[in-house]
């Protein structure tokens, strides 16, 4: 899963959701000097990532794609996917995606001293060009992969990954759907524990 999906599963507890996003920019386990919420939403994060990638959906999406792609697979994948999510937003929430994006980067921006640094160093992009609702077209989701393609020095090809894209639209679509009932139901199930502990 990619940004916009991690912060959807996240629920609502705002440090939950600082710690889904800074999940990958932290080493190993070495998250104990943050609030106990925030180190449960790097947890998440990471057991998302598992559940995702040993999915039978996810993977099956993964062979759709051309072999040029190699390694760089899964991570065209976590953005078809977040295309989908935010092309059909209001399936699946209430509030619209332009403000829940708004909602995220203020979140991150008034919290960004406590962030790693590498999370610091995305956050003027990411609001700038307000990216987790660029997602949400065709050519916004293009111009990302574009952009992940230089990040890569050219060696991911993912600026060629919005033919493949194009070209299996509707499967691509129907895989997302499917997968994500599952993982909304996993991240709810894994949400509910994390509150009930606390309650105790």
């Amino acid at each position: 899963m990619n940004f916009l999906a991690h912060l959807y599963l996240a629920g609502s507890n705002k440090e939950i959701i600082i710690g889904n996003f800074i999940a990958d920019t932290i080493k190993g386990n070495k998250f104990d000097h943050f609030s106990k919420d925030i180190q449960f939403g790097i947890k998440m994060h990471r057991r998302i990532d598992t559940f995702t990638d040993s999915h039978p959906i996810f993977r099956q999406s993964k062979r759709r794609l051309d072999d040029k792609y190699r390694l760089y697979k899964g991570v065209i994948i976590d953005l078809i996917y977040d295309h989908f999510l935010a092309k059909n937003w209001s399936q699946y929430a209430d509030t619209s995606l332009f403000d829940f994006s708004q909602e995220i980067y203020q979140l991150l921006e008034k919290n960004y001293a406590i962030l790693p640094e590498k999370a610091q160093y995305l956050i003027p992009y990411m609001s700038k060009q307000n990216w987790l609702y660029k997602y949400k077209s065709l050519q916004g989701i293009g111009e990302v992969m574009h952009d992940m393609n230089i990040r890569t020095q050219g060696r991911s090809k993912m600026n060629e990954a919005i033919v493949d894209l194009k070209d299996n639209y509707a499967i691509f679509e129907k895989d997302f759907t499917c997968f994500f009932k599952e993982i909304e139901n996993y991240s709810s199930t894994y949400l509910k524990n994390h509150d009930c502990k606390n309650n105790k």
